[in-house]
């Protein structure tokens, strides 16, 4: 089974979402204005991949966890997008009633 990048597709979505252009993101995380919006399609359609520091601010633009670009499954991409726009109490107390869910199956093997 061949790996499929997933940065490329979650870039895309993430953006349109966010309801910029690709020129108006690549401006806003500091490309020039000339250079904006063809280095942002080179992201999105995958014949270039932004270097770490390019794609935090990519996140932080969008308002996306910067692990979101990497979730293979819309399930997962889905799961961090929310647990990142919840306060940080409420994210503590999902991670613990799974941690108890994890602890609690481990003990039945």
């Amino acid at each position: 089974m061949e790996f499929i990048n997933p940065l490329p597709y979650r870039l895309k979505e993430a953006r349109v979402r966010s309801k910029l252009s690709q020129k108006s993101l690549g401006i806003k995380i500091g490309l020039e204005p000339s250079s904006a919006s063809g280095r942002m399609n080179h992201y999105e359609k995958g014949r270039h991949t932004p270097d770490l520091q390019t794609l935090k601010r990519i996140a932080e633009e969008l308002d996306v966890p910067l692990n979101y670009f990497f979730c293979e499954t819309e399930e997962m991409a889905n799961f961090v997008v929310m647990l990142h726009q919840l306060p940080k109490e409420k994210r503590d107390k999902i991670l613990a009633i799974m941690n108890e869910e994890i602890d609690s199956k481990s003990n039945l093997v």
